[in-house]
């Protein structure tokens, strides 16, 4: 497993620099956001939906199971201080992937574990990291993380924005988010 520094989202110090995008579900985008927002060389972090069927959806329609979207969120990033092999690394560590539309008590094709791919080498990499970790051993079931091309994007409502950093002291956050951020800090301490 590759280290990396677990930091404060940063700014683009240089703004004719070549961001790039990841797009992750891993359950909650409030959880997803929390985790990625810590990673040296992401610029932002931003909570929506993507992989469904209903333009520009609100949180209810997707709550309800019927637009087909995931919960998401969409990673900007430099390339020079961080590699999206390292993000697969954080995206595969910060879940379970291997429930099926569930993460913790959150349940429902919108909590599905799923990469959106946005070229043909982000594809092939996450193939690759789920063909290793699943002959890994790593988890007795195997994993059914989703891995799908990527095509739109719908921010989320503004309220659903740096959630966990806004609302620390929410039920949800103390008790879901708060430990998946501590055991982040702990096991990327470097």
């Amino acid at each position: 497993m590759l280290a990396f520094p677990v930091m404060a989202c940063s700014q683009p110090q240089n703004k004719n620099k070549t961001m790039e995008q990841a797009t992750f579900g891993a359950g909650c985008f409030w959880c997803v956001e929390a985790i990625f927002q810590m990673v040296d060389g992401v610029i932002k972090v931003e909570s929506g939906y993507s992989g469904g069927k209903v333009n520009n959806p609100s949180y209810e329609a997707v709550c309800s199971g019927t637009t087909g979207h995931a919960e998401v969120c969409q990673i900007t990033y430099d390339p020079t201080k961080v590699s999206y092999e390292t993000l697969l690394e954080a995206f595969w560590g910060s879940h379970d992937p291997t429930t099926l539309n569930k993460q913790g008590n959150d349940s429902g094709t919108q909590y599905r574990s799923v990469i959106f791919y946005h070229n043909e080498l982000q594809k092939r990499l996450a193939e690759e990291y789920k063909k290793k970790l699943d002959k890994s051993g790593a988890y007795s079931k195997p994993i059914v993380t989703e891995i799908a091309a990527y095509g739109s994007f719908f921010k989320a409502e503004n309220y659903h924005q740096n959630y966990f950093n806004n609302n620390k002291n929410q039920p949800y956050c103390s008790f879901v988010i708060q430990p998946k951020v501590d055991k982040f800090k702990k096991v990327w301490k470097h």
